[in-house]
């Protein structure tokens, strides 16, 4: 289940950021100004903050087999018809309606695994799920650079088979996924039916126990209390500054090789690999810092002030020493997600969770749009990209400080990495697999 996630992950970031290495082509065949490209670049982040919650209400009515499987063949389709942009106004309609499409996905896929996995094997599986993304960014590039390159075939242009080549393998990983996913345990022929009565049992223990810390009220918070909430406040504005910087990264970054001079397409997709390679292996690491430490904050804050001096230093070196710095910007900004998302979910555990994660998620991914709509005006208003960069040096600055506010204490602040010691009294009587995992320590007492 986790690898076919990983999988779907991969097709939906690469569908997602494919624009940056279009966007020389694009803008000389369609006409577009750097600020017109940057606008309809962000505009995917309106839409998908505005059908977001609409979408996981739909999931929850018709399944997530259903669900993810309509998400990403229409996610697949929209992102076929971008080979067919022929105005500015096609370019916008196309990216609003990807962001529509692809509306749910992360949420819907982090509800799964909450139904589906105790909470010892949710978090490796939410990382493994998350360094799908880091691999898109590698795989992206050399992809995209050789696709460009079909430039002239079948009187086609090189962004064109670009865009037609990834939303078509998207289109037929989602029958796959319909072939494979399973929408709950009991659906799952590959469990026996003492797995799925063990499994269940643990999940369902768990769900219980924080629905008894949160209390009833707690559970029926609304988006509109939690925005009165100090430490929400922070979590928006935190998260919101990382997808800054990330996309901004993202969609730039090939035009900024490309500033090397005398690179094929394919030669600037490879080099355009580097960064996120160094960012998957510093993924890796932060991880497992923040796990052994048990501290969260301090491993933030090192990752977004990392971030914000590689893009500093970007902006006074030569391109290659420049592809450096931003090899020290993705080792920064790119791990600093998921080291985030373990802070408010241990803050929310005894809140409102759901609508809590949504609101960060829906709110913070505006990030996506104010980047490539920023860096678009100031490179339009300057001919340079320098500017962007030293605002991105700012924004990464001023999270990291942010950071430093979040209130700590209890799982917050520092998390159990070793198993709890089972109580000294006997276990009462109960399924194999809710045994195993009360041994674990996983279940409550």
């Amino acid at each position: 289940m986790v690898p076919l996630f990983f999988i779907m992950f991969v097709a939906n970031y690469m569908d997602r950021v494919n624009l940056g290495f279009a966007q020389d082509e694009l803008r000389a065949d369609v006409g577009l100004s750097a600020a017109a490209f940057g606008l309809g670049a962000g505009i995917f982040f309106i839409a998908y903050a505005l059908f977001e919650v609409p979408s996981n209400m739909l999931m929850e009515r018709f399944g997530a087999k259903v669900w993810l499987t309509r998400i990403m063949i229409s996610w697949g389709v929209v992102a076929t018809a971008m080979a067919f942009v022929d105005s500015v106004g096609m370019f916008y309609a196309l990216r609003f309606l990807l962001g529509v499409a692809e509306a749910g996905f992360f949420p819907a896929v982090i509800y799964y695994f909450s139904r589906w996995l105790p909470d010892s094997h949710r978090g490796r599986a939410t990382s493994v799920f998350l360094m799908g993304s880091g691999t898109a960014t590698v795989v992206v590039g050399p992809v995209s650079g050789a696709l460009l390159e079909l430039h002239g075939i079948w009187g086609h242009s090189g962004w064109q088979w670009m865009f037609f080549v990834e939303g078509v393998f998207s289109v037929v990983l989602g029958f796959v996924v319909y072939r494979f996913l399973d929408s709950g345990i009991e659906q799952a022929t590959w469990l026996t039916d003492e797995e799925k009565t063990g499994l269940t049992a643990v999940i369902d223990a768990e769900q219980d126990a924080r629905d008894e810390r949160r209390g009833e009220k707690a559970a029926k918070v609304s988006r509109w209390k939690l925005l009165a909430d100090p430490q929400m406040l922070l979590f928006l504005w935190i998260y919101f500054a990382i997808n800054v910087a990330l996309y901004a990264v993202t969609f730039w970054l090939p035009s900024i090789v490309d500033d090397i001079g005398g690179l094929s397409d394919f030669q600037v997709g490879l080099l355009t690999s580097v960064p996120w390679i160094c960012a998957i292996g510093a993924l890796y690491v932060s991880g497992r810092i923040s796990d052994r430490i048990g501290k969260r904050r301090p491993v933030l804050v090192t990752l977004l002030v990392l971030g914000g001096c590689g893009t500093l230093l970007a902006v006074f070196v030569s391109p290659w020493a420049g592809l450096g710095a931003l090899c020290l910007a993705a080792m920064g900004f790119k791990p600093a997600s998921p080291v985030f998302w373990t802070i408010p979910q241990s803050y929310l555990d005894a809140r409102a969770a759901a609508p809590g994660i949504a609101l960060i998620n829906s709110i913070g991914n505006l990030g996506g749009f104010v980047a490539p709509t920023a860096f678009g005006i100031i490179e339009d208003s300057t001919g340079s990209t320098k500017g962007g960069l030293v605002g991105l040096t700012v924004v990464g600055f001023l999270a990291a400080l942010s950071v430093l506010l979040v209130r700590g204490g209890g799982r917050n602040d520092r998390v159990r990495t070793r198993p709890a010691k089972a109580p000294a009294a006997p276990a009462p009587e109960t399924t194999p697999g809710a045994a195993r995992s009360v041994r674990r320590g996983t279940a409550p007492a």
